[in-house]
């Protein structure tokens, strides 16, 4: 789907979803701002808008079509039959936004630009810049609910040793993890156009980029810290789980040792050999369970003194 915005340079709306053979004779029209937002075209609108209409650099277009791990940002030199500066799809008088689904800071932005009375798109890095913003912003709440379940899971981890709290803690470090795969190279990207290293954004826009760049960092940071949290809490669960089975071992071990009289008599007199004197006793069977009963009193009050149990 390809969605296109006109705007005039002071940030009101021209025209919307123009014709695309119309779209070369807007870009030549330096009064003009040109938004093409690129929602999962097909093959044929990715060449005809990449390629035909705003001629691309071939690398960057395949950068920005196939699937990749990381954010990336370059600068193109044109060529002599090249019509437009090519820098991250952002122009003088352009700007091309290009995913795969839906995108809700795209979906945020574009209604600000077009409802709002501030007139964001009054320059394509001004859109991109809140573009950056609103894509920051929506960490946040990720952030904030990773934040309640981490907290959730520490009680957790205190008070149960089940496999389910096990699961959720491997669960929840996986997720961080990953949003800390995401920022990371979108960090790189940013630090970029906050060093005002692109001549296309402009220097008035730069302390407005470093501003997203310094919340991304700060978001960065808690990733961090989350992830270590996460890995406390996992050593917690498995030092806890392992005091328990400790104490389960110890308990059977006392056991063992305790019943040990009860064992050593029985087993002894239980061989019933016929030469045995006490099997012949008229009190050999409360004898045996005198002994018994004593020597495991005994055994009982030993490890009591001691304080094992």
């Amino acid at each position: 789907m390809i969605r296109s915005l006109v705007f005039t340079t002071q940030g009101r709306l021209h025209s919307k979803n123009i014709e695309m053979f119309l779209m070369p004779t807007l870009l030549t029209d330096t009064n003009l701002f040109l938004w093409v937002d690129l929602e999962s075209p097909t093959p044929e609108e990715t060449k005809y808008v990449l390629e035909d209409v705003f001629h691309f650099h071939p690398l960057s277009i395949e950068d920005c079509v196939m699937v990749s791990p990381s954010p990336k940002v370059e600068e193109y030199t044109p060529k002599e039959e090249d019509r437009f500066t090519l820098n991250f799809f952002l122009g003088k008088n352009f700007l091309v936004t290009y995913h795969e689904g839906p995108c809700r800071s795209v979906s945020l932005t574009e209604e600000r630009a077009v409802k709002s009375t501030v007139h964001i798109a009054r320059a394509p890095d001004r859109v991109a810049y809140n573009l950056l913003d609103s894509i920051v912003e929506n960490y946040k709440p990720a952030l904030d609910e990773l934040s309640l379940e981490i907290a959730e899971l520490e009680e957790q981890a205190l008070q149960t040793h089940t496999k389910q709290t096990l699961n959720r803690i491997l669960q929840i470090k996986k997720e961080v993890v990953h949003l800390r795969q995401i920022i990371g190279p979108q960090r790189e990207v940013l630090a970029r156009f906050a060093q005002g290293e692109f001549k296309l954004i402009r220097a008035h826009m730069v302390p407005y980029y470093r501003d997203v760049y310094d919340a991304l960092f700060q978001i960065s940071e808690l990733a961090q810290g989350y992830t270590d949290s996460l890995t406390g809490i996992l050593q917690v669960y498995l030092n806890m789980s392992s005091n328990q089975t400790g104490e389960v071992v110890k308990l059977l071990t006392m056991i063992t040792v305790i019943t040990t009289p009860l064992m050593m008599v029985g087993t002894w007199y239980g061989m019933n050999f016929h030469g045995m004197p006490e099997l012949s006793w008229s009190y050999g069977y409360l004898t045996a369970v005198v002994i018994t009963l004593i020597s495991t009193a005994a055994t009982y009050w030993y490890f009591k003194k001691k304080k094992w149990f």
